[in-house]
């Protein structure tokens, strides 16, 4: 039996720049706060925590004085640079700068809408973390979709201007901007409209694994997708990989494998999400093997 690590899943640089920095700061100075999950995998997380990362809630933040905070590769929104302004806390800012970027440009783009009476949609997973640092760049008033009936939240008689979650599927966003140009156009009774503004925002390095995935997933009899339940990003990536190949299992570790989905197999591809560490899929990748050793020792 072959198993094989898609060397394109695994982490990508803003998380994987976001953990380096933890561990040079824990290195130094030993226990240190982050602002939410720095990555969603608990396997992770879990390890980390055992180097001196505590994970803290917004709430708990507010509670914090005179101690150092990580802002993960998500971001964050205006309020909480203030709040450790107002508590004498130092940031170790790890955000992305694919995602400083994109919050850059929503706030552009908030502050014109409001000239214009035009309204901000973003295509992604409300409480999101990212999200959250994204509508914080709009007071709040960003309407955010993540299907068809989210749509009804809009206003068709005013300006749209669309952007994307960054970890979104790119399928999925171009499917929500005809739906919101067709409804604009129906509004208007026009066969163009001028007044939406679609922003392909999706992280790149991200978005071109979706091929990646379609092609690895073609060539094994089996995938083994690993991540945690709480990424969105794993989530869609490992709906690309069972589009592919109806053998596909999705797990977080190594206890949540059923062998008897390797009965009759020749390969086995293992793959993952932006949020899973090489380390993962290699302990699943061992285990598994461990397994075909022992079924032919037997």
């Amino acid at each position: 039996m072959n198993v094989v690590i898609d060397q394109n899943s695994g982490y990508c640089f803003g998380v994987e720049f976001a953990i380096k920095m933890a561990e040079d700061e824990m290195e130094d100075h030993g226990t240190l706060y982050c602002l939410g999950d720095i990555v969603h995998n608990g396997m992770e997380v879990k390890r980390l925590h055992e180097k001196g990362l505590r994970v803290i809630s917004r709430d708990e933040l507010r509670e914090l004085k005179n101690c150092k905070v990580l802002i993960r590769a998500h971001g964050e929104p205006p309020e909480t640079y203030q709040m450790a302004l107002e508590n004498n806390i130092e940031l170790i800012d790890a955000s992305c700068p694919v995602v400083l970027k994109l919050q850059n440009r929503v706030k552009h783009a908030y502050d014109q809408a409001k000239q214009q009476d035009g309204q901000i949609v973003i295509y992604g997973q409300k409480g999101h973390a990212e999200v959250i640092g994204l509508t914080g760049q709009t007071k709040d008033e960003a309407i955010i979709v993540s299907s068809e009936e989210d749509l009804e939240k809009i206003d068709f008689t005013k300006k749209v201007t669309l952007f994307s979650q960054t970890t979104k599927s790119t399928k999925g966003f171009y499917h929500i901007k005809e739906l919101i140009e067709k409804r604009l156009r129906e509004e208007r009774n026009e066969f163009v409209t001028t007044d939406f503004n679609a922003n392909d925002s999706i992280c790149r390095q991200v978005s071109n694994r979706e091929p990646q995935l379609r092609k690895f997933s073609k060539e094994h009899d089996v995938i083994v997708f690993v991540s945690g339940k709480k990424s969105s990003n794993g989530k869609a990536l490992y709906n690309v990989c069972k589009s592919e190949n109806p053998q596909s299992y999705f797990v977080e570790n190594e206890s949540e494998i059923d062998p008897n989905w390797f009965s009759g197999t020749d390969s086995i591809g293992i793959c993952g999400a932006t949020s899973t560490p090489m380390w993962l899929m290699e302990a699943i990748s061992e285990y598994i093997e461990k397994y075909d050793l022992d079924v032919v020792n037997n």
